[in-house]
């Protein structure tokens, strides 16, 4: 593994989660200013990580499997804790549910087509999606109904949970199209292929 600038950026979203995690544990208004802070900065580091390595040239085999796999981290960590936490709740849980199962389904895909040494690079639209729910986590962060961070006639948490629900639905969409392009690698041989 080389520790370059790119993996280095993509190593700290990973670090940061159990500070992170810690925050929510303060239940104040400056905890979640602060615990969005730390999550909007390790959410910068997926946009530069990327930009960097193939700026410098610096991409990488262990920069390809790290990417992905922090930024599913990161997200999961999110979403458990603020339905832990109450921040998500009632209906607003079945986007986080569903963000989950996509990111579980993809993941396990991935893995099983690298046995086979294929590929399944990341598209346009699932980046949108990532950008999308970080955005929408960062603001219910800060949205918590207990203790809002942000004045009461802003309907922070409603921005938030419409954000995630979008989000949702792009992750159906991107999750069909991964599963739609492995799919054709999980047939089984013909007869004339053997």
């Amino acid at each position: 593994m080389h520790l370059t600038l790119p993996n280095v950026l993509t190593l700290s979203r990973v670090a940061v989660i159990p500070l992170f995690v810690a925050l929510f544990f303060l239940e104040t208004t400056t905890g979640q200013w602060i615990a969005c802070g730390v999550f909007a900065l390790a959410a910068i580091t997926d946009f530069f990580d990327g930009y960097i390595a193939r700026a410098r040239g610096q991409l990488s085999a262990f920069g390809k499997f790290l990417d992905p796999v922090a930024d599913k981290l990161l997200i999961a960590s999110a979403l458990l804790m603020m339905v832990g936490f109450g921040q998500i709740a009632e209906l607003a849980i079945i986007p986080a549910v569903i963000i989950l199962c996509r990111e579980i389904m993809v993941s396990g895909l991935r893995e099983y087509l690298a046995g086979l040494s294929i590929g399944l690079p990341v598209s346009r639209l699932a980046k949108w999606k990532t950008t999308i729910q970080m955005i929408a986590i960062g603001i219910l962060i800060v949205g918590n109904a207990a203790h809002p961070a942000i004045p009461e006639s802003v309907p922070v948490r409603l921005i938030g949970e419409a954000g995630l629900w979008i989000a949702a639905v792009i992750t159906i969409i991107t999750g069909y199209d991964y599963l739609r392009a492995g799919l054709r690698h999980m047939d089984p041989p013909s007869a004339a292929d053997s």
